[in-house]
């Protein structure tokens, strides 16, 4: 089996790829920024291991995408100590032999090239890739597999804690499309006014990448939040929250 392991700004992710089955399973996930997370890496993945049967002998090969340096080290000593082996951690010089190039491999992010690379293996089109995650992200990308451009904007989780922190009333709510844009409590305004906005936010940003451009895009959104804008499903092409995980492997491959 390949075990995935993407560090992300909030969460670490561990995934299995059955590579007879072509199929991801056992998701399970550690906060990146915990105080206790050389502890939980200890004790919960060999936990997670032993609850579901899984031998760390299983793990044939490891891949390994971080945009958070600082705990990079602890993850690969941990890897070397539990499985007998260092993971492949995804670097800018792992570019150099995938059909997806960036005129800037030491700026982008690990994470968007691994989501670029799984989609444009797959459409070999000109596509954008929409990632849900703590930053909202659009990585545009041309035919021939180039990366034309990046938007960053604050992701939904982000714009909410941000809002639940810098104001004295407003209470945490949990982040689900109500039915009415037009907020008739507290809660329901909040909904509305972060879920509804970001709706407006991305087909606004897809329709300018489009106009500026004058490209044709398959659009493939993906991320742990990238099913809540329930109005944007008709806007997407494809819904794949295994994205950044599948190009994480092929881009491991490619490099093996």
């Amino acid at each position: 089996m390949f075990l995935a392991i993407d560090a992300g700004n909030s969460n670490v992710v561990f995934a299995l790829y059955n590579e007879e089955k072509k199929t991801w399973s056992n998701h399970f996930r550690i906060e990146t920024h915990s105080s206790k997370f050389a502890a939980q890496l200890h004790k919960k993945v060999p936990l997670y291991f032993l609850e579901h049967g899984i031998g760390s002998s299983e793990i044939k090969h490891i891949g390994f995408s971080s945009v958070v340096p600082e705990i990079n080290e602890r993850i690969l000593q941990f890897c070397e100590n539990y499985f007998g082996a260092l993971p492949y951690l995804i670097s800018p010089s792992s570019f150099d032999k995938l059909p997806v190039k960036s005129l800037r491999p030491n700026e982008i992010g690990t994470d968007l090239m691994c989501n670029v690379m799984a989609a444009y293996s797959k459409y070999r089109a000109a596509l954008v890739v929409v990632d849900f995650g703590t930053a909202l992200t659009f990585t545009v990308v041309d035919v021939s597999g180039e990366i034309i451009g990046v938007n960053i904007v604050p992701g939904l989780k982000t714009a909410l804690n941000s809002l639940f922190q810098n104001t004295s009333k407003l209470p945490e709510v949990e982040l689900k499309m109500p039915e009415s844009a037009l907020g008739q409590n507290t809660v329901h305004a909040i909904q509305a006014g972060i879920l509804y906005g970001y709706t407006g936010l991305v087909k606004g940003m897809l329709e300018a990448i489009i106009k500026e451009t004058s490209q044709n895009y398959r659009i493939i959104a993906t991320g742990g939040l990238s099913s809540v804008l329930t109005p944007l499903v008709e806007v997407f092409d494809e819904i794949d929250r295994n994205l950044t995980l599948e190009g994480l492997r092929l881009i491991t491959e490619a490099n093996r």
